[in-house]
């Protein structure tokens, strides 16, 4: 369910605002006055729409975190602050599609939910020594992405970034990088480029070592 809501997202919108302005028009109709369809629709229209555009980023990032939580990949549940790697690489044609299917072919996915209430988490990423790959941080709250660690934001040599919750008054070890999460949750989605078929067990083999664990105090 989690999946069809994610890829048909905006048509089941479009559904669901004409369903209702069609039945406040009935209901509006029934009266001592006749009010046009279309005055009824531009009302829910006008009323619906900016509610939708607000809530529905909040839903999809929810949606992405009951499906990763609950099924995972494909292999089961991925457990909080834990980060799995897909191992083979994701199209809508693929059969049992993958949560992360995107249509594109040369990429191997990375996943996981981030909590920070019990304190911060290190993100550690390896050496890709040059290979494209990215980790985007979404806010679930706003549904927009807050950070990256990835090829054209922070490099390709090995890194360890620090997640912290707001309010966080820790201090961060020598040698890593902070990033501050605007909430105590976090999307976490990464993506490795697989330059070819031969490519694909180094490029699994480095996205499994894209990892969090627990800060050490």
């Amino acid at each position: 369910m989690n999946r069809l809501v994610l890829k048909y997202g905006r048509p089941l919108t479009a559904v669901i605002l004409a369903v209702f302005a069609w039945v406040i028009y009935r209901r509006i109709a029934g009266g001592d006055e006749i009010i046009p369809v279309a005055i009824a629709a531009a009302i829910v229209w006008g009323l619906g729409a900016p509610a939708f555009i607000y809530l529905w980023p909040r839903l999809t990032v929810s949606g992405y975190k009951r499906a990763i939580l609950k099924h995972g990949f494909g292999d089961g549940p991925v457990p909080v602050n834990t980060l799995h790697a897909v191992p083979n690489t994701s199209s809508p044609s693929a059969s049992r599609g993958s949560l992360m299917a995107t249509g594109a072919d040369d990429l191997l996915y990375v996943g996981g939910w981030l909590d920070l209430r019990k304190g911060p988490q290190v993100l550690h990423v390896p050496n890709m020594a040059g290979r494209y790959f990215s980790v985007q941080f979404t806010d679930p709250s706003k549904g927009a992405n807050f950070a990256y660690v990835g090829k054209r934001t922070t490099g390709t040599g090995a890194g360890d970034y620090v997640l912290s919750a707001p309010g966080w008054k820790g201090t961060v070890p020598n040698g890593m990088t902070q990033i501050f999460s605007p909430t105590d949750s976090a999307l976490v989605i990464g993506r490795v480029l697989v330059e070819s078929d031969g490519d694909l067990p180094i490029a699994y083999a480095l996205a499994k070592q894209i990892q969090l664990a627990p800060l050490k105090h």
